[in-house]
């Protein structure tokens, strides 16, 4: 009889552990749920005489799902104001790569003085041998 317990346990406990496993008979494609996109609404064209697009090319009108990110975050061609323009040309405007040039060696930078320098320098740790002085 216990023989037969400590049998069954160790096949159900095996069975599971092999359940764990990533490759075999259960490993499958799997979509990637990110790379969903909504589609736009059908719309009958206004031309009846256009040639069918081919199947699985893009629709000519929508980006990809990155692009339109893109788009998103970093403005498209949209058309600015006349305040804008103005207040763009006042502030003066931005070299078109300056995400890029930012990381540059060669970027001059502006010294934030001795309590930045002090906070940057402090050593690593979890604060408990840290003090405070207060001055009188």
């Amino acid at each position: 009889m216990r023989k037969t317990t400590t049998f069954a346990l160790l096949a159900a406990s095996a069975a599971m552990l092999a359940g764990c496993g990533s490759s075999g008979l259960l490993n499958r494609d799997r979509p990637d749920e990110f790379a969903v996109q909504r589609q736009a609404p059908l719309v009958i064209p206004p031309d009846f005489s256009l040639t069918p697009p081919a199947p699985g090319a893009p629709r000519p009108a929508e980006g990809s799902a990155s692009e339109q990110a893109l788009d998103v975050l970093f403005g498209g061609p949209a058309a600015r104001s006349q305040v804008e323009t103005s207040a763009l040309d006042r502030a003066g405007r931005a070299m078109p790569g300056i995400r890029s040039a930012v990381g540059d060696p060669q970027t001059n930078t502006v010294a934030k003085g001795r309590v930045t320098q002090d906070i940057v320098a402090a050593p690593e740790g979890d604060g408990q041998a840290a003090q405070a002085v207060i001055p009188s």
